[in-house]
């Protein structure tokens, strides 16, 4: 994979430095907590900006906190829907090409019908929101099947609303493989989360320090979805960007 594939989520301690030192672009993840998004919104610009500074190439993660786009209500819809036309604004300012947003499925309040029949017309509409060049990339966290992502944007079937395969939330909540997952959402998938777990808890430990067999997994995301971008979601970068380049992932 190229650099320009690349990016540091700016949940990681020492992203700057690391996506200066790397050639990686960031993933502005400043916005994830909605709570931040209205009196405390001018400061939280300013941080997102200064953490991107001499960084071109961006992508944002929108809120997700207490957001559900399949809602049955449709004033928690409504809500959802500001929220995250809030981040494509936000986008906007910031110049991110990709937004990244939470399916949003929880397995405790959500029949699978509920989710897959609910969010299909949500996001057809939110599409008409997301201008030219930019697109919003579904992202599992608690789904635990494949099929409920590919069903959604299978049945939206808008370019502008493609798929970020999380591994890390799929080995720590997912009874299928990440292989299995790739199999089935390879055509939609514009875009992955990487991050590594020992499959209980979602820690988002480097790539090397887990059980995902990353570089494997990597290889065959390559190959499989040869123009997905790719954000390492971890704490610490630093060991996860020298693990790139040692493994030969990173073409100069």
């Amino acid at each position: 994979m190229k650099r320009s594939q690349i990016y540091i989520s700016s949940i990681a301690s020492d992203v700057r430095e690391s996506a200066k030192r790397s050639g990686f672009g960031i993933e502005i993840a400043h916005y994830c907590d909605s709570t931040r998004l209205d009196e405390a919104l001018p400061g939280l610009k300013a941080e997102a900006e200064a953490d991107a500074v001499g960084i071109e190439r961006r992508t944002l993660h929108a809120p997700f906190i207490e957001l559900f786009p399949c809602a049955i209500d449709p004033l928690i819809r409504q809500v959802s829907w500001q929220r995250y036309k809030q981040a494509v604004d936000l986008a906007l300012e910031h110049k991110a090409h990709t937004v990244i947003i939470h399916a949003g499925h929880n397995p405790k309040i959500h029949y699978p019908i509920w989710f897959t029949e609910q969010s299909v017309p949500f996001w057809k509409d939110f599409a008409r929101e997301v201008p030219d060049g930019m697109t919003i990339c579904l992202e599992n966290v608690l789904e635990t099947e494949p099929s409920y992502m590919a069903d959604i944007i299978e049945g939206v079937n808008d370019p502008k609303i493609q798929m970020c395969l999380d591994v890390g939330h799929v080995n720590a909540y997912s009874p299928y493989t990440n292989d299995e997952w790739l199999e089935r959402c390879a055509p939609i998938i514009k875009h992955f989360h990487i991050h590594n777990n020992d499959a209980v808890l979602d820690s988002h430990q480097m790539l090397a320090e887990g059980i995902i067999p990353m570089k494997e997994l990597l290889l065959k995301a390559q190959d499989m979805c040869p123009q997905a971008e790719y954000t390492m979601e971890v704490l610490e970068a630093a060991s996860s960007v020298d693990w790139m380049f040692e493994q030969g992932l990173i073409q100069e």
